[in-house]
């Protein structure tokens, strides 16, 4: 039960990042927005991702997780809310920027709690259920922008958005505590911030022989000090936590692998559509687009988590997929570009994006396996920073540029497939 609700947040959670692409139009009438602004709206909830995503992982190890998702969620829906209150470009900027907040909380913690659920033989198959339900999202946000924004009116594709989550963030707060693996519960953090406080007061009594304003002033002084050290602890403990992940090799060659795979993913979900359509003449590219992501977007990562397991849930085996199913996809994909014909076109594109997608529960399966437990949501966190920040936000613009440069949609889009082929050939070594 708890598994659906985290899987059901996972795709509502993603309507927010097509939905204010599709109905910007609107948007950018009501408030005169120019190019750069237009483009800024569509990535600021990266900020809020970056600075919240290690800040999450962190307090896990001193806080209960299904609470930290709550306050995520409840931000992320006031947020969305606020979006469409908004008044002016920098009131929705600033609500984009707090949606992250919500995605940080969420993506930290939601696969290491399904990772330590889930049965042993089906591990990845339950991770890919949970993924699937990603790009599952994004399509139906085509669908969903386009439908709302058009019979009614964009501030209500956000005021839906906010209806829809409310549930799920009342839910994470009244739900059963459960506890991470490799993490200490969160009461014996309470009990060692208790243990800290009675000895700071031990001690300063120890120094009491003047009077008692002395003792309280010095009991002040301690509790301040407490708090400072136990901040001070934290962002050192930080630190050293991501020293010891960036040193597992395994780990970064996974994740530099992503960077490149999400770098064509993200391209394709922003240019794909206007491609299609200058060079197949395609009338309806977004739905279509949007029909593709879904079909092969379920079936492709959920058949990736069951292959997995059939072949033995292992990091090997997991890189094997990894750099098999992208290379087959991109060899897919570039073909399908090099058609004239619309109909060869998407038969092999949907075969390349099959396979493509078979990658989501493997490639985050590694992320999980290749660290020691208590660092698994940080991994998750800095893996999905880098494939956004290296990934899916520098390809759109840079892609842009490429286009004015050759001024030819079939060279571009053949041009970045070939990305595809970097991203099998790093999981391959």
């Amino acid at each position: 039960m708890v598994s659906m609700g985290v899987k059901e947040l996972a795709m509502i959670k993603e309507y927010v990042l097509l939905v204010a692409g599709f109905i910007h139009g609107s948007c950018r009438g009501d408030f005169k927005l120019n190019n750069f602004q237009d483009g800024v709206l569509s990535s600021a909830f990266m900020v809020g991702l970056l600075v919240a995503s290690p800040i999450f992982a962190s307090l896990a190890k001193s806080h209960n997780p299904f609470r930290l998702i709550g306050v995520g969620l409840s931000v992320w829906t006031f947020a969305t809310a606020g979006c469409g209150s908004s008044f002016d470009f920098w009131s929705i900027a600033i609500c984009r920027m707090l949606v992250g907040v919500g995605e940080a909380s969420f993506i930290s913690l939601a696969a290491p709690f399904i990772d330590d659920n889930a049965p042993v033989p089906q591990k990845t198959a339950w991770l890919s259920m949970f993924y699937m339900c990603i790009p599952t999202g994004v399509a139906l946000g085509y669908v969903y922008g386009g439908v709302v924004g058009s019979h009614l009116n964009w501030r209500y594709a956000f005021w839906g958005e906010a209806i829809l989550m409310l549930p799920f963030a009342v839910l994470a707060f009244v739900i059963k505590p459960l506890q991470l693996k490799g993490f200490a519960p969160a009461e014996s953090g309470k009990a060692q911030v208790v243990a800290s406080v009675s000895e700071g007061s031990e001690a300063s009594n120890l120094n009491d022989h003047v009077s008692e304003d002395i003792s309280d002033q010095a009991s002040e002084r301690s509790i301040k000090s407490i708090g400072e050290s136990r901040f001070l602890n934290q962002l050192s403990q930080f630190s050293q936590d991501t020293k010891v992940l960036l040193q597992e090799k395994v780990y970064v060659v996974n994740v530099l692998g992503y960077i490149a795979y999400n770098f064509v993913i993200g391209a394709y979900s922003y240019w794909g559509p206007k491609a299609g359509y200058n060079i197949y003449h395609m009338s309806n590219a977004d739905m279509m687009f949007g029909g593709v992501t879904i079909v092969c977007g379920i079936v492709g990562t959920i058949s990736g988590g069951f292959i997995l397991d059939q072949m033995g849930a292992t990091i090997s085996n997991a890189f094997k997929l990894l750099s098999a199913a992208t290379f087959l996809g991109a060899i897919s994909c570039l073909t399908a570009f090099c058609l004239s014909s619309l109909y060869g076109f998407l038969a092999l594109f949907t075969v390349g994006e099959l396979l493509v997608f078979a990658t989501q529960a493997p490639v985050n399966y590694v992320c999980l396996h290749s660290v020691k437990p208590s660092l698994r949501a940080l991994s998750m966190a800095i893996s999905t920073v880098s494939i956004h920040i290296f990934g899916d936000v520098p390809s759109s613009p840079l892609v842009g540029v490429l286009q004015d440069h050759v001024n030819n949609w079939r060279k571009t889009t053949l041009a970045l497939t070939s990305i595809f082929f970097l991203a099998a050939g790093i999981w391959f070594v």
